[in-house]
C-alpha cells in the first residue's frame, strides 16, 4: 500500500475517536469542548482534502472532492460541528473503503510482481556469484536452486523437475531433461540444476510478464476519465442546485444540507473498483488484460481473428522426417539448424532441437543470431553461416528438390522448414503442428460469450489453413498473408466491429497492435507480440480467453450501474435536501450510505456472476481467401 493510501486509512480511527469524545463531552454538558474536539476531528480530514483540491487546481483538474470540502468547511463556518465531524469520518470511511477495495481487487496483479526473482548464482570462473539478474547476459552458466523461480530462459544443462502452473496453468510437475529449453518463472520443485541462458533477464517470458503487469496496474481506464468528465458536470450543477435553495429559502443551511449529500463516491471510486477488480479477476484466470481501456475495448469485442500456427495449433509440432538435399548428410544440416534455433522463439524451433536431442547430435552455442519476422532465422554454428525457414528466405538456389518437397507437404496437410548452410540449400524438415485440443471448445465459448464473427488468419497455405478452420468451426479463412496482409485484413475487420486478433509470434505483432484488441499467447516467451497486445494469456489454454471475455463484459457493466445509480440516488438526495426535508447531519448520514452501496455492487466484479450465452453457439458455411505475396 502506498503512502497516500496508508494515510486515508489512519485517517479514519483518529476522527472516529474525535467524533465518539465529543459526544461524551456534548452528553456531559460540556458543548464548547465537545465542539472543539469535533472540529479537530474534522481537520484531520478536512487539511489534506484542501492540499489535494489545490494541488488539482494548480493542474488545471477539477473534482466532486471540491463538495466534500465545503461541506466541512460550510459546516464549520455555520457552527454545524456534529454535521460536519460526521461528514470528515463518511469521507474517511469511504478512503479506507476504496483502499481496501483497491488492494483486494489489484491482489492477482500484486501476486504475479512480487514472486519475480531479483537476483541469480552465475558461475564466473571458479565462484559462485550473486549478481542481480538484470546483469544476466546470453550464454551465462547460472544455477537454479531449489524452490527458486527459473530467473531467465535458458537451456538446461541437466534433469531438472518443475512447477509450471504459472505458465501453462498445468498444475502436475513437469520434468526437463538436459538440452530442453525451460521458460523463466517456472519453479524449480526438484534438485538444483545448472542453466544457460538464452535470454537477457528484459527478454525473458517471466520478465515480460511482469512488465505487463505493472502497466496493467499503472493504466487508468476510459471510463474512469469519462467518469472525471461526469464529475465536472455534477460539481457544477451541485453548487448550482446548493445557491438556488440557499437564494429561495434563505437559509444557508439548505446549501449545506445539498453539498453534504451530493456524494462523489459513485463516479471517482466506483468505476475504477469495477475495472480494476475486472482486471485482477481475469489474471487469476491467466490472462493480463492491460489495463482499463483493454478490459473497456474487450468486453465489446464481436469478431475475432486467430493465427494458426502456435494459436490455434499447439505450437509444438514434431519432426516427421528430414531430407538432406544437395548431398549435404540430413544428421549434420539438422544439427546445425538446431545449433541455432536454441535461440530462436519461433514455434516450429522447440521440434528442429527435440529433433537433434532426440537422435543424440551434440548441439553447439550459436554466435550472431537474428531472426526476421515471418522469414526465418540466420547466424553462425561452427563457423558456417546457417539459415533456417522459408525457402524463398534461406536461399536464392531453388532446386527440383525443394519444389518436390513442398508439393508433397501440400498434398499432406504438413508443413516445411527449409535449411541453407554457407548460402546453399542443405536441408528440408517435415513437420506437423497438432490441433489444439481445446481449440473447437474456445471457439464455441467465444460464441456463447458474445463474439458473433470468427476468422482464421494465417500465412499458412490455403490447403492447410482450411483443415484447421473447418474442424474448429471458424467463419472465414484467409490464408497464405504476410504481416502486412494481416494488418490489412484486421483494419478491414474492425470496419465491421470492434475486434480483437489472436496471436503468438512475430510476425502477428503488427496485426495485435492494430486491432482493437490484440491477445497475444506469452508462454513460450515471445516479447514482441506481448508488447503490441493489449491483453496477454500467460497460460498455454486459448480457453481462458472466453472467460476474460466475460469477466471484461460483467465488469463493464457493474461500473456503469454504479455510476447511474449513484448519481441518480444522489440526484434525488440532493432535490430532497435543496426542499429542506432533509439535514446536514441526516444528509451525512444518507451520503455514506449511497457510497457504501454503489462501492459494495462495484465489488462484485470480483466474484464470477452467473454464466449465460449472449452469443450464436453455431459457425456459418466456411469461407476461404487467399492471400499472395
Amino acid at each position: 500500500m502506498g503512502r497516500a493510501a496508508l494515510l486515508r486509512v489512519a485517517q479514519l480511527p483518529v476522527v472516529a475517536l474525535g467524533l465518539a469524545v465529543g459526544g461524551a463531552l456534548r452528553l456531559a454538558d460540556l458543548s464548547d469542548a465537545a465542539d472543539a474536539v469535533w472540529g479537530g476531528a474534522t481537520a484531520v480530514s478536512l487539511l489534506p482534502l484542501t492540499a489535494g483540491a489545490i494541488r488539482d487546481l494548480l493542474r488545471r483538474r477539477f473534482g466532486v472532492d471540491v463538495i466534500a470540502l465545503l461541506a466541512m468547511a460550510g459546516a464549520l463556518a455555520l457552527g454545524e460541528f456534529l454535521a460536519a465531524a460526521v461528514i470528515a469520518l463518511m469521507m474517511s470511511g469511504g478512503q479506507a473503503l476504496e483502499a481496501f477495495a483497491d488492494r483486494r481487487a489489484r491482489s492477482e496483479l500484486s501476486s504475479l510482481v512480487s514472486r519475480a526473482p531479483r537476483m541469480v548464482h552465475r558461475y564466473e570462473g571458479e565462484r559462485l556469484a550473486s549478481p542481480p539478474l538484470d546483469s544476466v547476459v546470453i550464454g551465462d552458466r547460472l544455477l537454479v536452486k531449489t524452490g527458486e523461480v527459473i530467473p531467465v530462459d535458458g537451456v538446461s544443462e541437466g534433469a531438472a523437475v518443475l512447477d509450471e502452473s504459472a505458465l501453462t496453468g498445468e498444475s502436475r510437475p513437469v520434468e526437463r531433461a538436459a538440452g530442453d529449453v525451460v521458460r523463466s518463472g517456472a519453479l524449480n520443485i526438484g534438485p538444483a540444476f545448472d542453466l544457460r541462458a538464452m535470454a537477457g533477464a528484459e527478454d525473458s517470458t517471466y520478465a515480460s510478464i511482469v512488465r505487463l503487469v505493472r502497466e496493467a496496474q499503472a493504466s487508468r481506464a476510459p471510463m474512469v476519465r469519462l467518469a472525471d468528465r461526469y464529475s465536472l458536470v455534477f460539481l457544477a450543477v451541485t453548487l448550482a442546485l446548493a445557491a438556488v435553495a440557499w437564494v429561495i429559502s434563505g437559509r444557508p443551511e439548505r446549501a449545506l444540507a445539498v453539498l453534504v449529500v451530493a456524494t462523489p463516491c459513485p463516479l471517482i471510486l466506483a468505476a475504477p473498483i469495477a475495472i480494476v477488480a475486472g482486471i485482477s479477476r481475469a489474471a487469476a484466470h491467466g490472462v493480463v488484460v492491460k489495463g482499463g481501456a483493454a478490459l473497456e475495448a474487450l468486453a465489446r469485442a464481436r469478431i475475432a481473428l486467430f493465427d494458426k500456427t502456435g494459436t490455434l495449433t499447439l505450437g509444438a509440432p514434431r519432426v516427421l522426417d528430414v531430407r538432406g538435399l544437395n548431398g549435404v548428410a540430413p544428421d549434420e544440416a539438422l544439427r546445425l539448424a538446431a545449433s541455432l534455433d536454441q535461440v530462436s522463439t519461433h514455434v516450429f524451433a522447440g521440434a528442429v532441437v527435440a529433433a537433434a536431442r532426440e537422435r543424440g547430435l551434440a548441439l553447439s552455442f550459436p554466435t550472431a543470431p537474428a531472426e526476421v519476422a515471418g522469414a526465418g532465422i540466420s547466424g553462425q554454428v561452427d563457423g558456417r553461416r546457417v539459415r533456417v525457414g522459408r525457402a524463398s528466405w534461406v536461399t536464392e538456389s531453388r532446386s527440383p528438390q525443394m519444389d518436390a518437397v513442398k508439393t508433397e507437404a501440400a498434398a499432406s496437410g504438413t508443413s516445411n522448414v527449409f535449411i541453407a548452410v554457407d548460402g546453399k540449400p542443405a536441408a528440408a524438415l517435415v513437420l506437423e503442428d497438432p490441433l489444439r485440443t481445446d481449440a473447437a471448445g474456445a471457439l464455441r465459448d467465444l460464441r456463447e460469450a458474445g463474439i458473433t464473427e470468427i476468422d482464421l488468419l494465417t500465412g499458412d497455405r490455403l490447403d492447410v489453413a482450411r483443415r484447421v478452420a473447418e474442424r474448429v468451426g471458424a467463419d472465414r479463412v484467409i490464408a497464405e498473408s504476410t504481416p502486412e496482409q494481416k494488418l490489412a485484413e484486421v483494419a478491414a475487420a474492425r470496419t465491421r466491429g470492434v475486434t480483437l486478433m489472436v496471436g503468438d509470434g512475430i510476425n502477428d505483432a503488427p496485426a495485435l497492435a492494430a486491432a482493437d484488441i490484440g491477445v497475444a499467447i506469452a508462454v513460450r516467451g515471445e516479447t514482441a507480440s506481448s508488447d503490441a497486445a493489449a491483453v496477454v494469456l500467460l497460460v498455454d489454454r486459448i480457453q481462458c480467453l472466453a472467460e476474460a471475455l466475460r469477466i471484461a463484459r460483467r465488469a463493464r457493466s457493474i461500473a456503469l450501474q454504479s455510476i447511474v445509480a449513484g448519481m441518480v440516488l444522489s440526484s434525488a438526495a440532493m432535490v430532497a435536501a435543496a426542499l429542506g426535508y432533509i439535514p446536514p447531519l441526516g444528509g451525512a448520514l444518507l451520503q455514506e450510505g449511497i457510497d457504501v452501496l454503489v462501492i459494495l455492487n462495484a465489488l462484485r466484479a470480483l466474484s464470477g456472476g452467473r454464466r449465460t450465452s449472449t452469443g450464436v453457439s453455431r459457425a456459418p458455411a466456411l469461407q476461404t481467401g487467399r492471400r499472395t505475396s
